[in-house]
């Protein structure tokens, strides 16, 4: 029986008086992959970033209900953002790697929580980089500015600077939809490898992305969770007619 990782509790999000997210519950398992899906402006987006409490950034927003990961309640006034931010590591849509070279930019965040041997920060460089499944493609210049990678090199670079502050889940924001489709499928490859140890949630607008690599689909219509399930379940026999209109393409 699987642990569950993050437990959504009567999750309500308003943007000022505009209430983004209605009334969201469902529980996550860990070391799963769970896929968010939607027609644009459903909540997806919106609903990952209350996970890592990006919208604390967002002037005027407000959150009821509980967000728990691994029974911590994340909106507890006690909790260090930072440090949860280093727990729940994010993936943008485009590929955002800092401008400096591909070794800084993967030891840039175990640098700022503390870490400085030489050693050490060449061993996080390479699990992570191997991780990311791009070791054997970078390897021999690690001094090179990342932004000389291509797309996809430099996606799966930035999954590697998530994954070396050792998150225990991986939000990702439609991570390929800026990519080709060789590069899509590297990371969908890459995908089935982390969650062996990460429990990863991700945003696609792609249903057969959704279909090839998420364990759980939650299908979101107009700020609601309208149907979560198994993603086989809910693609072969949605219970919701929506989720029916919305996979066979009626709208959307």
């Amino acid at each position: 029986m699987q642990q569950v990782a993050i437990s959504i509790e009567s999750c309500s999000l308003y943007y000022g008086e505009k209430q983004a997210l209605n009334d969201i519950t469902f529980e996550i398992q860990e070391k799963s992959v769970t896929a968010l899906i939607g027609p644009s402006g459903c909540g997806k987006s919106t609903f990952l970033r209350t996970l890592n409490r990006m919208n604390d950034l967002i002037p005027d927003v407000t959150l009821t209900g509980k967000i728990k990961i691994y029974d911590q309640d994340i909106y507890d006034k006690t909790v260090d953002v930072e440090m949860l931010r280093k727990e729940v590591g994010m993936v943008f849509q485009a590929p955002n790697p800092f401008p400096k070279s591909i070794y800084e930019n993967v030891a840039y965040g175990p640098r700022i929580h503390g870490i400085t041997k030489k050693s050490e920060l060449d061993e996080i460089v390479e699990t992570s980089l191997r991780q990311a499944a791009l070791w054997d493609e970078v390897k021999d210049r690690l001094k090179d500015r990342a932004t000389g990678l291509s797309g996809g090199q430099q996606q799966r670079l930035c999954i590697a600077r998530t994954l070396a502050v050792k998150p225990k889940v991986l939000l990702m924001d439609e991570p390929t939809s800026a990519l080709d489709p060789i590069s899509t499928s590297k990371i969908e490859e890459l995908l089935q490898e982390l969650k062996r140890h990460y429990t990863i949630v991700i945003v696609t607008h792609n249903m057969q992305q959704a279909g090839r690599v998420s364990d759980q689909t939650a299908f979101f219509l107009n700020g609601n969770l309208v149907e979560f399930d198994n993603t086989k379940q809910l693609f072969s026999n949605p219970q919701k007619k929506e989720t029916e209109d919305y996979i066979t393409g009626r709208f959307g």
